[in-house]
């Protein structure tokens, strides 16, 4: 069994190209598959049964980190979906062993999608040019905001951008997103205009579109590249400065755009493209946020012969 996972991990990695993030998660999902399994006596996969599959998904359901916290449900599915695809894998090079689909995952309840809108988004879209800083630094917050607003882009792929990936004469620009996906995003006027502010003050060499500065040094000396860590640091600082009481994080931002497009008519299959989705079922989270449009459309049109 360790073997075959193992096998199955560099698979991943090599031919998959997984990130490493990913790889790690797999792993733990399986290793903890695997030593329950043997401690059923199961140590090869040409034994793995529905059977021991089911006591298994007893066995997490009720398997509680901290006394009285179970792990949730999506949680549990994680572990079901890494066993799925790795039997899956199994089928591929045939090895005989469980098949994949008659490992069911739980219902789970619907994922409650954060986004900000209206005066809150525009406080804090504004509020990187509204603080005491480096000119430089004000430009680079505001055009990682708007970018952010524009494209729905993961921190990650904003974090990693270089200056020769951004097109400001065509607004449009690829990206190598999740799973290493291409996918094509959008500049929106105000991300070109404040991006292309803040690239005009650049002196540097640097390759990295959104890079630290020294603010205690009137060089604006540089200082490094923006992690994914420093950036959600810095959108939590303009949500104070912003007054804006709940938490926004960069995928709350994510979420803010594509509830912004679906709000306003997009169609499903569209906003899966440019989130970059494999699934439309990743999308679907979101179609809920436009139940307002549904109460428009019932009180606009409901029963309009009554008296």
């Amino acid at each position: 069994m360790e073997k075959a996972i193992n096998d199955f991990l560099e698979y991943l990695e090599i031919t998959k190209g997984l990130s490493q993030k990913t790889l790690i998660n797999y792993n733990f999902y399986l290793k903890r598959f695997a030593n329950y399994a043997k401690s059923k006596k199961v140590v090869t996969p040409e034994n793995i049964t529905l059977e021991l599959v089911n006591k298994y998904r007893l066995a997490i359901n009720r398997y509680a980190p901290t006394p009285g916290e179970r792990l949730k449900k999506n949680t549990q599915n994680y572990h079901l979906i890494a066993l799925r695809v790795f039997l899956k894998h199994l089928a591929k090079i045939d090895i005989k062993t469980l098949a994949p689909e008659k490992i069911e995952l739980s219902k789970q309840e619907e994922r409650q999608i954060d986004y900000i809108d209206g005066e809150d988004l525009e406080r804090l879209l504004i509020s990187p040019l509204k603080i005491n800083t480096l000119e430089i630094v004000a430009f680079r917050d505001k055009a990682i905001m708007e970018l952010f607003y524009s494209t729905g882009m993961r921190v990650s792929e904003i974090a990693e951008l270089k200056i020769e990936s951004i097109n400001l004469e065509r607004d449009e620009f690829t990206i190598r997103g999740k799973g290493k996906k291409l996918r094509l995003v959008f500049l929106s006027g105000e991300a070109k205009h404040w991006i292309k502010k803040y690239l005009d003050l650049r002196k540097d060499n640097n390759l990295f579109l959104f890079i630290r500065f020294d603010k205690n040094r009137n060089d604006t000396a540089y200082d490094g590249n923006l992690t994914p860590r420093s950036i959600q640091r810095l959108i939590e600082k303009y949500r104070v400065v912003a007054g804006i009481t709940k938490q926004v994080t960069p995928h709350t931002m994510r979420h803010s755009y594509a509830t912004d497009l679906l709000i306003n008519g997009a169609d499903i299959r569209s906003v899966q493209s440019l989130l970059g989705h494999s699934n439309i079922s990743t999308t679907q989270i979101y179609t809920h946020i436009t139940d307002q449009q549904l109460k428009d459309v019932h009180k606009a049109f409901h029963a309009k012969r009554r008296k």
